[in-house]
């Protein structure tokens, strides 16, 4: 393989230009041959795809997100849903540049959807933060309820997503730092945190109704 593209030799590019030149029918053939590779395990493999490709999916990715660090979230994303799933792609349901680029369209598109709930979501109340009136015995069966509500939303996730929210909300240690601590890329971390707290606000949806309507 030697399609070590880099993103800033495409970033610029019309979409359509960049679709075009990826369709080689030689290039297609070394993408499906690396694809079926990675189906079978085989990590050199991975390495030669991401390299040969991650220019085509980082500049789409930009382009849609209009963030870099969205982007790069984006990317990892992409690859990580495709090594997941090499192993059902068929040549028969298009060429892999396509696929790539359908990954890539829809995994943006869910970045701006996560993005948005975030932005709606940022001003309401801590829900892993309540008062604790001792007393009164009604407030604290409430109290003790919601907390049970958080400890289960927390074991809905990932352990990989958990570790990383709690290092965050609990120590109050930055992305860098945990990154740094578990010796993980810092795109990879901020993808987790992120994909954590969209599944947390989603099992909390009830306890935050209720937190505003009693505010």
């Amino acid at each position: 393989m030697t399609y070590a593209l880099q993103p800033q030799a495409t970033i610029g590019a019309p979409l359509s230009n960049r679709f075009q030149a990826s369709q080689s029918q030689a290039w297609n053939q070394d993408l499906t041959e690396l694809i079926q590779r990675i189906g079978r395990g085989d990590q050199e493999a991975f390495t030669a795809l991401y390299k040969a490709t991650h220019a085509l999916v980082y500049g789409l990715a930009l382009r849609i997100v209009r963030d870099g660090a969205a982007a790069e979230d984006v990317t990892i994303e992409v690859y990580l849903q495709l090594h997941q799933q090499a192993a059902r792609y068929h040549p028969a349901r298009g060429t892999p540049a396509a696929w790539i680029l359908t990954l890539t369209r829809s995994r943006a598109i869910d970045s701006l959807r996560r993005e948005t709930v975030h932005r709606q979501c940022e001003s309401l109340p801590d829900p892993m933060s309540f008062p604790s009136p001792r007393s009164d015995p009604e407030a604290q069966s409430v109290v003790a309820e919601r907390r049970v509500m958080v400890r289960k939303a927390l074991a809905t996730l990932t352990k990989e997503q958990r570790q990383v929210v709690e290092s965050a909300y609990y120590t109050g240690l930055s992305h860098s730092q945990i990154a740094a601590q578990l010796g993980q890329p810092l795109g990879t971390v901020k993808t987790r945190i992120r994909l954590g707290l969209t599944t947390l606000r989603a099992q909390l949806a009830p306890l935050l109704d209720d937190a505003l309507e009693t505010a």
